[in-house]
């Protein structure tokens, strides 16, 4: 055989290949869907974003419970949290499980599964064998940066309700922020000013 015809071969073949395995797409964490409604919020594509990075959507449902401290179940296709809920709480935490529990560390791609070893949860990689127990990843996340509720930050919240005083009260994980000049259900953009313990005051933020 010529090296023509090897060229030709080693075309030929590339040509047929799918598009699939000569492309790699950055993987994208699906956006949330949610309203409120009453004092609960419905997370509509919730059954949809459980079946997009492979896990049991009760799984998923348990993680989101506890960490963002409230009840719910699954109706049908939805979720519903016994909360008001806005949608970058929820998204956080969905980026934050999508990292810990579906990216591969190594390759960064959503193939894997995982599996038990002994009492370890372990995250194995379809795509280029890598393999980590669960929660163990690479960061470079500072304590201060892991703080629910920092001064001088901007947070988008709802709030929940109003106080004796007036104040409007906001919640971020098990933090309480009080909020002057605002009304209960509205979604606010907020500066932080002080922080104690967990309790924070705020005041509204202007762009």
């Amino acid at each position: 055989m010529t090296e023509y015809d090897y060229s030709q071969l080693l075309k030929s073949a590339k040509d047929k290949l799918p598009k699939g395995i000569t492309k790699e797409e950055r993987f994208q964490v699906p956006e949330v869907d949610l309203f409120v409604e009453g004092k609960s919020t419905v997370f509509r594509n919730f059954v949809d974003i459980a079946e997009t990075i492979r896990r049991k959507p009760t799984d998923l449902l348990a993680y989101f419970q506890r960490e963002l401290g409230t009840p719910g179940n699954i109706d049908g296709r939805r979720a519903v949290f016994k909360s008001r809920l806005i949608p970058k709480q929820v998204d956080t935490r969905l980026k934050a499980y999508v990292n810990s529990f579906v990216l591969c560390t190594e390759c960064k791609r959503p193939d894997t599964h995982i599996v038990k070893e002994g009492r370890v949860d372990v995250l194995e990689c379809e795509a280029c064998g890598a393999r980590r127990p669960i929660g163990v990843r690479k960061s470079t996340t500072s304590t201060q940066d892991m703080k629910a509720v920092i001064a001088n930050k901007v947070y988008e919240v709802m709030i929940q309700d109003v106080g004796k005083k007036g104040d409007g009260i906001a919640k971020i994980d098990d933090f309480i922020i009080y909020v002057p000049g605002t009304a209960k259900g509205s979604i606010v953009k907020i500066k932080v000013t002080k922080v104690m313990g967990k309790m924070a005051f705020a005041v509204l933020h202007t762009e």
